[in-house]
């Protein structure tokens, strides 16, 4: 009989991944039959012997000259024949197979941080590694196969890094490469590797110093930003596609709709261009729902900082976090902070848009839309306090979940911390007219995120009893009033992120608020002494009341005071341009779509 485990005998398919579930990583094996990708769970006590299998089989296929390339079969329904130029320990793709592996990806658009990337590759050699980074479904290694097909083919190699690749091995294989005259090397999720940020530095002071071109992408950010701060520190040239600008994912996509990009922009769907992440080819789009936006902070974001915290000092760099990681609950600790942000944000949209005026500009629409039908608003007829009073205290509760371990202030200020360095939240500035000091104001770069977890809330906030005694059909136009404001208030962020991203040196982009109301934003030029402001608005017609900030003479006469003389005032909304009740008005597609360039309009 056999054995129930003979490692001569035994053979594993596929490949090993890794996903969280409920807090606690998993292992699983995933390989194709019929062009259908099987995924299998390995138990905890297996997961050695089942690496050991899986780089058993790679050494006697490896002998063989052949290798199962992740299961893949080429369109004809044959296993990819992998083109070797010596033996590889690590998975090695050249030739003719590297170029069907990326010719696909030729025919499509490249994002704006491509000419960096061509940049480092026309460059001397100067020990210097080439790193690109950021989450996933960004663009990634859609950008590094496009790369490869500028350079000469024969000297260029892509190397898929598994979990159970080690540095030596690796080593060993630049190499073999090296001696047949490859200068040009793409090493794919190389974040994988468990001891890479800790040996980092082999690449950059040993291959990339005698002249090789080293291309390292991963999903891993926090991983690279680790390894820059001590392997290869002052030794890469750093590429981060994390943040997807409104300009790009409108010429990439071919979607004008300043809305679209706030429902699911921050990544590439699927649909529209076939990105990285194999792991959530399936889904229309990232944030298409509560649940995939649960599963992509799961994946993406929680799996990032818990992975390269595990690769970083032996594990000895969680700080405080090292009690909830023990304890299985750093994923979960991870996603109710991102949930807390944005329960934040809600919070603030409802005190400054709805209860300090009655729902505000919402119950004022639907007050108007109802009095043409000859009915009294639903916003008129329920006790709004009431409703607002049980919203925010619903919000409080949903943060109050028991744990074994109770989270703290030090694990938020960490947690705070990696999101920031993965560039997932940013601080954009807020300033007050009569202190010099800066508000705290926390934006997320990916705006579908936000937004889909904002709407959720909504949505099960507003099926409060009180809320239920109306028509469904009141009830959903109250609910899509909410979400407007949402968006509008979302876009005062997004505006405001893009533009601090692209200003020159001496120029700055804040938000100015003074005792009463605010500029949605204010451009401020340090060495001309000048600055414009401008109001925000998610609306397609002109009102004179939407400027009435801009032209206040106290307002504007404290701003000069402040920043130099007034050059410009401007409404960006959604209508066309023109010149309206003495100030300008810019519509907010043409002004996005042109940022960056010399004049935005």
């Amino acid at each position: 009989m056999k054995k129930e485990h003979d490692s001569e005998n035994e053979i594993i398919r596929g490949n090993v991944t890794y996903k969280t579930i409920r807090g606690a990583r998993r292992m699983y094996l995933q390989w194709y039959e019929d062009g259908k990708k099987i995924s299998k769970y390995v138990r905890k006590a297996d997961e050695d012997k089942v690496l050991g299998l899986i780089a058993l089989r790679k050494r006697q296929e490896a002998k063989k000259g052949l290798y199962d390339y992740d299961g893949m079969r080429s369109e004809s329904g044959m296993v990819s024949e992998l083109l070797l130029l010596q033996q590889y320990e690590t998975r090695v793709v050249a030739g003719d197979e590297l170029r069907r592996m990326c010719s696909a990806t030729w025919e499509f658009g490249r994002r704006d941080c491509c000419s960096e990337l061509s940049k480092y590759l026309r460059s001397d050699a100067d020990g210097k590694v080439c790193i690109v980074y950021g989450l996933r479904r960004t663009g990634k290694t859609f950008m590094i196969r496009q790369a490869i097909g500028d350079l000469p083919l024969e000297k260029s190699v892509y190397i898929k890094i598994q979990s159970s690749d080690e540095m030596s091995m690796l080593n060993r294989d630049l190499m073999k490469l090296s001696s047949e005259g490859i200068s040009y090397v793409f090493i794919d999720e190389i974040t994988l590797m468990s001891d890479f940020i800790d040996s980092a530095s082999l690449l950059s002071d040993i291959y990339a110093s005698s002249g090789m071109k080293i291309v390292l992408s991963g999903t891993d950010s926090l991983g690279f930003s680790l390894s820059l701060d001590d392997e290869l520190y002052d030794r890469a040239v750093m590429i981060h596609t994390t943040f997807i600008p409104f300009r790009e994912y409108s010429r990439l996509l071919g979607i004008d709709d300043v809305d679209e990009y706030i429902r699911y922009g921050g990544t590439f769907r699927v649909g529209e261009l076939s990105f990285d992440d194999e792991d959530l080819i399936d889904e229309k789009a990232s944030f298409a729902d509560d649940e995939t936006v649960r599963r992509y902070i799961d994946t993406s974001i929680a799996r990032n900082i818990q992975h390269s915290l595990a690769g970083y000092k032996a594990a000895g760099h969680f700080r405080h976090l090292a009690d909830l990681y023990e304890a299985g609950e750093l994923t979960n600790a991870i996603n109710r902070l991102i949930e807390d942000m944005n329960h934040r944000f809600l919070v603030s949209v409802l005190t400054r848009d709805f209860i300090s005026h009655d729902l505000g500009s919402a119950g004022q629409i639907e007050r108007k839309r109802a009095a043409a039908k000859g009915k009294e608003g639903i916003l008129d007829r329920i006790d709004t306090k009431e409703i607002l009073d049980k919203l925010m205290n619903i919000l409080d509760i949903r943060n109050k979940e028991e744990l074994s371990v109770d989270i703290s202030a030090d694990h938020v200020n960490e947690i705070r911390q990696y999101l920031f360095m993965l560039d997932l939240i940013v601080n954009v500035p807020s300033e007050t007219i009569d202190s010099a000091g800066k508000i705290e104001r926390i934006v997320f770069s990916q705006p579908g995120l936000r937004y889909c977890q904002a709407q959720a809330l909504v949505y099960s906030l507003m099926g409060s009893d009180d809320f239920l005694k109306y028509p469904a059909a009141e009830r959903k136009e109250v609910i899509d009033l909410l979400l407007e404001e949402v968006r509008g208030r979302m876009l005062e962020e997004m505006i405001l992120l893009e533009t601090v991203k692209v200003l020159p040196r001496g120029k700055r982009a804040f938000r100015l608020e003074f005792e009463a109301g605010e500029f949605d934003m204010v451009i401020f030029d340090e060495n001309e002494l000048n600055c414009e402001i401008y109001k925000i608005k998610h609306s397609s017609k002109a009102d004179k009341k939407q400027c009435r900030h801009l032209l206040d003479k106290d307002k504007c006469s404290k701003a000069e005071f402040r920043y130099g003389n007034i050059s410009g005032k401007y409404v960006l909304y959604n209508g066309e341009d023109k010149n309206a009740f003495g100030v300008g008005y810019l519509n907010i597609t043409e002004y996005l779509k042109h940022l960056g360039r010399e004049k935005v309009f």
